[in-house]
Order: structure tokens, then sequence, then C-alpha cells
């Protein structure tokens, strides 16, 4: 059986399924215990787990994060929230320097099973400091593995691979999804890190997405197969580290061209790796330019029209598909 939740219970019911399943596992941010999160998302876990378990911090991105690292390396598998993916900034040497390094300096006798998760992305109008798509940040940073879901069974699926495996993850919920509903089965799902997915096939172009950025793609794919009779492939790409190149290079290697969509700001983006990858892999396979659809290098604005114009939009994926397929 399946039922019918939104993105935001699928982030409840994800983080109550691990912490029913391991009692070392904890919850530590701002607001997430009595006030249920700032985007309802934590609601019900302190009345079934406990203020042991669920806990309130202070308003302290360091706190939060040193707090979540001493007990990840003492043998716990904290959650820890940063409210919103900008925080990142105010605690980016624990995470960058600190968390994603110990492993590999005591040669594997330390472990941080940590699962840092945070409300990434723009699209709910909160202006330039509350709205950065940051996956790329977090990516690069050897020791980290980095998560971005953009349904309501794959954040429940992937977020328990998280919470269970043994390195850092740097879970992205992108905030625009949170009230969109899918399908979710019903009992434990368990999914696996570094595995995208083809959740549209086709044979003239590949269209690679993350998050939010995938509805937008499968949309502008109807759309390309309607109106001009083009046949796209969209993959999500669902995990940046690990990446999942061998879904994405079979799918070039047969369709011969690519495009990626992402939110993130143009330079240095996500979608630059892959091409990059592509690029060195399949060169000979392909017919034409690798496409990347992108945010301008601006910081993201506020204003309703003006934040519309500067995310990747369907009308944009459209047209830049077609242009590149000429």
């Amino acid at each position: 059986m399946a039922e019918l939740i939104t993105y935001r219970e699928a982030v409840t019911r994800a983080i109550a399924q691990e912490m029913r399943r391991d009692g070392s596992v904890v919850f530590l941010g701002e607001d997430i215990a009595a006030a249920g999160g700032v985007f309802k998302t934590t609601k019900g876990l302190l009345e079934e787990f406990g203020p042991t378990r669920v806990r309130d911090t202070p308003i302290s991105e360091e706190a939060i994060i040193g707090a979540a690292m001493g007990a990840a390396m003492t043998g716990m598998r904290p959650i820890a929230e940063i409210m919103f993916s900008d925080f990142f900034a105010t605690c980016w040497d624990l995470i960058a320097v600190e968390i994603a390094k110990a492993r590999y300096m005591t040669a594997g006798q330390v472990t941080v099973p940590l699962v840092i998760r945070t409300a990434n992305g723009g699209g709910l109008r909160f202006g330039a400091q509350h709205s950065q798509a940051v996956e790329n940040w977090a990516m690069m940073i050897p020791g980290l593995k980095v998560v971005a879901p953009s349904t309501a069974a794959d954040l429940i699926g992937l977020f328990a691979a998280s919470v269970r495996d043994e390195d850092p993850v740097v879970f992205l919920e992108q905030k625009s999804l949170y009230p969109v509903k899918s399908e979710v089965p019903d009992g434990e799902l368990v999914d696996e890190l570094g595995t995208a997915k083809v959740v549209r096939p086709g044979d003239d172009i590949t269209i690679v997405a993350l998050a939010a950025m995938v509805p937008r793609a499968l949309e502008a794919a109807e759309q390309l197969q309607q109106d001009r009779g083009i046949s796209a492939e969209v993959i999500d790409v669902r995990s940046l580290v690990p990446l999942d190149t061998r879904t994405i290079l079979d799918s070039v290697s047969r369709t011969t061209r690519l495009a990626t969509v992402e939110e993130n700001p143009r330079l240095c983006g996500w979608g630059a790796e892959i091409v990059s990858i592509v690029g060195e892999e399949c060169f000979w396979d392909l017919d034409g330019p690798l496409t990347r659809i992108t945010t301008p290098h601006v910081p993201l604005p506020s204003s309703d029209s003006l934040e519309d114009l500067t995310l990747p939009s369907v009308e944009r994926i459209v047209e830049s598909v077609a242009k590149a397929l000429g």
C-alpha cells in the first residue's frame, strides 16, 4: 500500500523511523522540539521520543554542530538541524575542517556517523541570505557525503541510508518542496546513497537535475515532447557525493546530448563537474554541445518576479534544450 504525503511530512516520518529503530539516534537543533520546527517538519517528535533525544539548542550553529560531532565520535548517531543552509557559513570550520577529516586523520579509529539536515535553496521569497543553494559548497569537501532528494519517498529512504552510514552526510531538503505531495509506500524505507534515478526515459537528450529542479525538468520534458517532438530522458541525481556517474554516462552515451539543470549560481556549480566528467568519458559519443542551465552568478533576489526570473524555469529549460538540439 502507498499513501500520499507531503515532503514536509516525509521529513518527520524519516526521522521517526530511524529514532524508533536505533536508540543511539538523537536529534538536536533550534526550535525542533516544542515548536515542531520552523518549517513544521518535526511536529510530534518531542512527544514520542522525549526531551533527552529531541533537544532544542541555543541559537548557535557552532554549538549544534560541535555537540553533534562530539556525540557522533563517542558512539551516538546524531541528527543535527541547521535551520537554513545559508547558516552553514557560521559553522563551516567544524563541518569542513573537523567533521569531514576526523576519520581520515585518525586512520579510521574515529568515525563521525552524523547527519546534518537543512532547508536549502530558493523559491519562497526569503531573499539573498536565506535562499542559497549550497550543495556545491559541501560537495567540494573531501570526507562529506551530500544528498538532495526530490520526492517524499526518496527523502525517507535516503535519510535512512544517511543515518546508518559511517560517514558524515549533509542532507539538503529543498524548502519549496515541503508542501508537495507524492506517493510513499508503507513500512520501513531504506535506499542507497550514490544512486541516481532515470525518472523519465528518452532518446534525444539527457537532462540531469537535482531536488526542486527535477519536477521542473520533468514538466519541461513533457512540453518538449508535445510541442517539438523532442524525447528527453530525465535523471534525478539524488546524491552528489557519492555520485552515480554510471547512470549518467550510460544515458548520455545513448542520447548523445546532455543538459544539466541546477539551482546553484553558474560559477562552480555541480553541473560543471558532471559536464566535465561527461566531456572526458563520453566525448566521442556526443553529437552536440554540453548545456548548463543555472542561476546567474548573482545573489538571489527576494522580489517574486526577479526570483522567478533568476531560477531555472520550465520555459528556460525548454528553450535551452531546443536550442541545443538545433
